[in-house]
């Protein structure tokens, strides 16, 4: 047996006890936390173990995008779907910030203006108003997804966010396994190669 398909069956595995886990007893918003940071730990592999940044304000953009989320819903009233799009677009942006600050340096220089960048995120989301400040965002509704799925039970809301981390986990896989995944290995194995080929 190849290990494409060792993979295959130990993912096919873990997403059964995934389904199954809230009926042994299993805290479903528990689990839903180790399943957002198992998210945010392969979103980071993408970043360090396939292109070979080390990057230390990776958790910037998850916090970031999460309170843009939240205050979204609590604040301005937005559905949950709309919430979740205007956390992404955040997140995005945030990125693309860092990226222009960051992307031009390599190294130990990469990751400082990085860890820089996350610590100033930080310290905006201490201090703003909108933030809550130490004690975070407290009380953001749920609401009902397209109007139709009732986030309020934990149940509902745990199956929704395990269709959107599967959803998102397979992104990532056919991210990798993509030409530009190949481009961003190959920026792992030799930079400057990848450069003379206009990469």
């Amino acid at each position: 047996m190849n290990t494409k398909k060792i993979s295959l069956i130990v993912y096919a595995l873990l997403l059964v006890a995934l389904v199954a886990a809230p009926f042994f007893g299993a805290y479903p918003v528990f689990v839903m936390k180790l399943m957002c940071f198992a998210l945010f730990a392969a979103a980071f592999n993408l970043l360090l173990g396939f292109t070979g940044l080390l990057s230390f304000g990776h958790a910037a953009f998850l916090g970031g995008s999460a309170y843009v989320a939240g205050h979204a819903m609590k604040v301005w009233g937005l559905t949950p779907e709309l919430g979740l799009i205007a956390g992404t677009l955040s997140g995005a942006f945030l990125g693309w910030i860092f990226g222009v600050l960051a992307i031009r340096r390599q190294g130990i220089y990469f990751a400082m203006i990085t860890l820089a960048l996350a610590q100033m995120m930080f310290f905006v989301a201490l201090q703003a108003k909108f933030t809550g400040g130490e004690d975070g965002l407290q009380g953001v509704p749920r609401g009902k997804l397209f109007g139709l799925v009732d986030l309020s039970n934990d149940l509902t809301m745990y199956y929704v966010a395990l269709v959107i981390v599967v959803a998102a986990f397979l992104l990532i896989v056919r991210t990798i396994h993509s030409p530009f995944g190949q481009v961003l290995k190959g920026i792992k194995e030799n930079e400057p190669r990848a450069l003379s080929l206009g990469y």
